[in-house]
């Protein structure tokens, strides 16, 4: 009995289906892994101290808040993931009394200016809003906001007699208090020390957050370097990991 030999036509159905599957399995793979340029793992809520950015810009700022505002809530990778998606004040309008108080925009005071938000929210609130908490205006700002009351920064400072003024403080012991009150660590940043002197100035203060909005340890990496460089282009210094020796929390500019 002669076998039947394959025609050409199944040879190629036959093809095309392993080809397939092989291009699924090696896209499976590739999310598994994280490939995408837009999938992140934490989240960075970004305090900044208001005085140390205005010494930052060559004092280009009028009367900032003596209280730390948010600077930014940050997936730890992907920026202007949706170029298309563009702010609106108008979806954040019951949320303003509270933006304007704790997400000033320091470095431009006017009530009526919104640019420091729009650059948030193209830059990293479009990439946050993958999961489903943050995958509006409205939800990415207001869940920053809940997360900046839930960590409760200004009055667990004051708490441990940590204040702002003339008093030096070892950045050790600064950790130490955190680390040991909030149960993970933080990524701190400081303006070095200038020319002659032996005491760096405290400048912002990162918690970081699962994608269940649940606190988790930060960790010094490339990524979050890039993010501390590349958010806000200062004039005149910038921001690096602190040191655990003297630190100025300035109470004025």
């Amino acid at each position: 009995m002669n076998k039947m030999k394959p025609s050409l036509s199944h040879c190629l159905t036959l093809g095309y289906f392993l080809m397939f599957f092989y291009c699924g399995c090696t896209s499976a793979k590739c999310l598994e892994r994280d490939c995408h340029p837009h999938t992140w793992d934490k989240l960075i809520l970004v305090h900044h101290w208001p005085v140390t950015v205005c010494k930052m810009n060559m004092n280009d700022c009028d009367d900032p808040p003596q209280f730390w505002t948010i600077h930014g809530l940050w997936p730890d990778k992907g920026e202007d993931c949706n170029r298309t998606w563009h702010f609106n004040v108008n979806e954040i309008e019951d949320l303003l009394p509270d933006m304007k108080q704790y997400w000033p925009d320091i470095l431009h005071s006017s009530l009526n200016s919104t640019r420091f938000w729009k650059h948030e929210w193209q830059k990293h609130g479009t990439c946050a809003a993958a999961i489903e908490p943050l995958n509006s205006q409205k939800k990415y700002f207001g869940k920053a906001l809940d997360l900046y009351h839930k960590v409760d920064l200004n009055s667990y400072l004051l708490k441990v007699g940590i204040k702002p003024g003339h008093t030096h403080y070892q950045m050790s012991a600064i950790k130490e208090a955190l680390t040991s009150f909030y149960g993970v660590t933080q990524k701190i940043q400081c303006i070095p020390p200038e020319e002659d002197e032996d005491v760096q100035t405290i400048g912002q203060i990162e918690f970081c957050f699962t994608k269940e909005l649940e606190l988790r340890n930060c960790t010094h990496s490339k990524t979050n370097s890039f993010l501390m460089q590349n958010n806000l282009k200062f004039r005149h210094e910038e921001l690096s990991i602190c040191n655990d020796t003297l630190t100025s929390y300035p109470l004025e500019v």
